[in-house]
């Protein structure tokens, strides 16, 4: 029986490609939102434009616009990001610990070096007419969503958890205005009486 040449051999099925964690998309989004965030910190919001973001992140002017279209919409992604995607909520078991942790890191967020000039940008762009409003319901339904994941877990230990908007009314609104108007710090008796208002009407 003749041999098979090697050259003429069926050729092993290709590998797939291997996929790095995140890619090249992921890391260009990290490098934008940190581009955006600088110059937020360094200037306020209105003072810097998409060029300056993408030179600042090292990529096209067109990377920017082709994925976010609008410097409002790369900056409430950005917002959203960083109030939300940054801050997994906490899972302790206990409907009072879950939003004591809740609190603690929404208030180390809004009070750290770049806390106040996200927030005075999420001001802004709530107020750009149309856009704003597509953003700020972007940026409810985000909080919401993952408010909700938390009552939802404390309704099935049996807890009598409150609903999301109360949460968003007395826990995280007071803290955001008490930063924007800089009324005051956030201090942990603060944030842990703000929890308490929630608690106060619900045992455990």
């Amino acid at each position: 029986m003749n041999e098979v040449p090697t050259s003429a051999a069926t050729p092993p099925p290709a590998q797939p490609a291997t996929r790095r964690p995140g890619g090249r998309s992921a890391r260009v989004r990290a490098a934008v939102h940190q581009a955006v965030t600088d110059l937020i910190a360094e200037r306020g919001y209105g003072t810097f434009t998409v060029a300056e973001v993408a030179a600042r992140a090292g990529v096209a002017d067109s990377s920017v616009y082709r994925r976010w279209g609008t410097l409002e919409a790369l900056l409430m992604d950005v917002v959203v990001s960083r109030l939300t995607e940054h801050s997994p909520m906490p899972n302790t078991g206990s409907l009072a610990g879950d939003l004591r942790d809740f609190a603690a890191k929404a208030a180390e967020d809004v009070s750290g070096p770049d806390g106040l000039a996200l927030l005075r940008t999420v001001v802004t762009v709530l107020a750009a007419g149309p856009s704003g409003e597509t953003a700020r319901d972007r940026f409810l339904a985000a909080r919401s969503e993952q408010i909700q994941g938390m009552l939802d877990r404390a309704r099935a230990r049996g807890e009598d958890a409150p609903d999301v908007l109360e949460v968003l009314d007395v826990v995280l609104a007071p803290m955001y205005v008490r930063v924007l108007f800089g009324v005051g710090p956030l201090t942990p008796d603060y944030i842990d009486g703000l929890v308490d208002r929630v608690l106060v009407r619900r045992p455990g």
